[in-house]
């Protein structure tokens, strides 16, 4: 095989959040001419909600990132649906950027195993295109797959399940985690994925020798540069890169050579994990519901956006505020706070966000009105009637529509009435 010169990107969450945005714009910056990106959909596609997750992130490249993105329909591996497949291999096959997402990592292998889609992921990295895998997608990228819900919704006992291990191709032997540090738990350790430090640990032990296993904190985004061999993190949390010899982390705006994992060459460090006889840090009973009192708080947030309610979404964003702060006055657990300031500053760029897109919104609302009292201004001119025409000017001035009169015809803007 020659050799790949492209990306394979593993984010921990976020992937369609403000603090993602900036990477996702500087990896498609950094492909040539312009590229096409994809996202496709099979980790969610059980989801009776699937197309909507498309349609956010269609949404978010096109508002956001400023790139378009068109969606790879694979939602199951059927006869039934054999057209889709077809569509979809079609328009992975000319992806120079791929995008895969939240769902569940075991129904995506299900579905992705005995088809062309591992083939073509593999060959838009080795033609040197981009994937990006976060969160459900991000777990199957490995040889072996944590079936994240089987285990800590369902109950299943620990176990892997084999992955897609599209990354053993280019000679990373991984086993990839998201949501490393993740601290919805409260009074519960729901760090590694969910599994917690007693059970992931029982876990690690029955991984076989020479796996390295790759820890993605939340919101945080690890760039494996195949080219150049080198690999970037970035975001606001950090990589673990671990062994049953230790573990090293890797915090954002660092770099490291990927023979660090393909030769085995990782330095145990001290700041990845708390002494064994450091509990937890746990939600003071008063804040058990922190969790569900912030996704409250953003939920209103948003629904004040959705319904032009600038007094509920700002109420909203200050309650948020507000709550943050005690959490970090009372509690030890620096990943809760930090977790929760994130989705604050993703709540406040979202606001500017809108904020920039009103007056292009108004005007889009206004042009058909405002252009037909122009044509009949223009009208007005035509026949000498011009005190009329310039009342109607006038009238649309009062109401902050300025008028202005060119060679070429008249042309309009918004102005503070």
């Amino acid at each position: 095989m020659a050799k790949p010169h492209g990306k394979i990107v593993l984010m921990g969450s976020g992937e369609l959040t403000a603090t993602m945005v900036e990477v996702h714009k500087g990896l498609l910056q950094q492909l040539p001419g312009t590229p096409r990106a994809v996202f496709l959909d099979t980790p969610a596609g059980f989801q009776l909600n699937v197309d909507q997750i498309s349609a956010r992130a269609a949404d978010y490249f096109q508002t956001r990132v400023r790139h378009p993105l068109t969606v790879a329909s694979f939602k199951a591996n059927t006869p039934t649906r054999d057209y889709d497949h077809l569509q979809a291999n079609r328009v992975l096959r000319q992806a120079d950027f791929v995008l895969i997402g939240p769902g569940s990592p075991t129904y995506a292998l299900r579905q992705w195993r005995q088809s062309p889609v591992p083939d073509l992921l593999a060959d838009c990295v080795i033609t040197g295109g981009c994937l990006v895998a976060a969160s459900a997608a991000a777990l199957t990228m490995g040889r072996f797959t944590l079936p994240v819900y089987e285990i800590y919704k369902v109950g299943q006992d620990p176990h892997w399940i084999d992955g897609l291990d599209l990354l053993g191709r280019f000679g990373l032997n991984l086993v990839v985690v998201p949501h490393w540090n993740n601290a919805e738990g409260g009074n519960h350790d729901t760090r590694f994925c969910f599994m917690g430090a007693t059970r992931f640990d029982a876990m690690a032990v029955m991984l076989p020798q020479g796996l390295t296993i790759l820890g993605l904190d939340e919101h945080t985004a690890c760039i494996l540069d195949l080219a150049t061999d080198q690999a970037e993190v970035k975001g606001i949390g950090g990589i673990t890169l671990r062994t049953p010899d230790g573990a090293m982390t890797v915090k954002s705006g660092d770099r490291f050579a990927l023979s660090v994992i393909r030769e085995g060459l990782i330095t145990p460090n001290r700041n990845v994990e708390p002494p064994e006889s450091e509990s937890v840090p746990l939600l003071t009973d008063a804040d058990q519901s922190f969790w569900q009192r912030a996704h409250d708080l953003e939920a209103r947030f948003q629904a004040g956006l959705d319904q032009g309610d600038a007094r509920a979404a700002t109420n909203a964003l200050l309650a948020f505020d507000r709550i943050v702060w005690r959490a970090q006055q009372g509690l030890e657990d620096e990943a809760v706070v930090a977790q929760a300031r994130d989705t604050l500053r993703d709540m406040i760029v979202l606001l500017g966000n809108q904020m920039a897109a009103s007056p292009k919104l108004r005007e889009e609302r206004l042009a058909p009105l405002v252009e037909a009292l122009l044509g009949l201004r223009q009208k007005l001119r035509r026949e000498a009637q011009w005190e009329a025409a310039d009342m109607l000017r006038t009238a649309l001035s009062a109401i902050g529509i300025q008028v202005e009169d060119t060679a070429g015809g008249h042309r309009w803007h918004l102005i503070s009435p």
